[in-house]
C-alpha cells in the first residue's frame, strides 16, 4: 500500500518518500526519518499518527500499545528534532484520542496510553519553544471510514455503534479528511503562534 500510494502521488508530480517499517523498531524508525530528511533536504513537520489499537484487557495488550503508541511517538519525535532544529517553521503534531480524556468503550489501559501523548507534547512545546519548534496534539473522536474500526463495529457490534452515534451531538462521525485538515493546520505556518494545544 505504501508503494502504491507513493506511485500515485508521484504520478501527480509530488515528491514522495515512502517506506513500510515497524515503529516498534527504534533504529529502523530513526533511519527512516534520517533518510526522509536526506531525500527532501530537511524536515519541517513530524506527525506521529500510529496506534496498535490495543484495546483488549491484559498486560500483553498494554505492552503492545506502550511500545507502539507511546514509544513510537517518542522515537519519531526524538529522531526528527535535530532536523526540525534546522527548519524555520518546525512543527510536531502528535495524534492521540478523545479516549485519553473521557471514559468510553475503550477505557482502561488504551485510554491511559492515549492520554500520555498530551502532557508529553505539552512538555515538548515548552522545551522546544526557544528553538522555534511548535508541538501540538490532535485527539480525534469517532472517525468513520470504509474498512476502519467504526465500520467493523457498525457491522459486528451494532448496539455499540448506535450508542456512539447517540452520544455525538452532530449526529454523525468524523472523517479522516477532517482529522487531516486539523493536523495540516497545526503543522502549517497558519498556526505559527499555536503550541502546546490539544485539539
Amino acid at each position: 500500500e505504501v508503494e502504491a500510494t507513493s506511485r500515485a502521488l508521484a504520478g501527480r508530480g509530488i515528491k514522495v518518500f515512502g517506506r513500510a517499517l515497524d515503529v516498534g523498531d527504534g533504529a529502523a524508525l530513526k533511519a527512516w526519518v534520517d533518510d526522509a530528511a536526506g531525500a527532501f533536504g530537511g524536515l519541517d513537520i513530524a506527525i506521529a499518527n500510529v496506534s496498535a489499537l490495543a484495546t483488549a484487557p491484559g498486560e500483553q495488550s498494554c505492552q503492545q500499545a506502550f511500545n507502539i503508541d507511546i514509544l513510537g511517538t517518542i522515537r519519531l519525535v526524538e529522531a526528527a528534532i535535530p532536523h526540525l532544529e534546522q527548519s524555520d517553521s518546525g512543527a510536531i503534531v502528535n495524534i492521540a484520542s478523545t479516549a485519553g480524556r473521557e471514559v468510553d468503550a475503550a477505557a482502561g489501559s488504551y485510554g491511559a496510553l492515549k492520554a500520555a501523548p498530551i502532557p508529553y507534547t505539552q512538555g515538548l512545546a515548552h522545551r522546544l519553544a526557544a528553538k522555534r519548534i511548535r508541538a501540538n496534539v490532535v485527539s480525534p473522536g469517532t472517525i468513520y471510514f470504509d474498512g476502519g474500526v467504526w465500520d467493523r463495529i457498525k457491522t459486528g457490534l451494532p448496539d455499540r455503534y448506535a450508542n456512539a452515534m447517540a452520544r455525538n451531538p452532530l449526529g454523525r462521525m468524523g472523517t479522516p479528511e477532517e482529522v487531516a485538515s486539523a493536523a495540516v493546520f497545526l503543522a502549517s505556518p497558519r498556526a505559527s503562534f499555536t503550541t502546546g494545544t490539544n485539539l
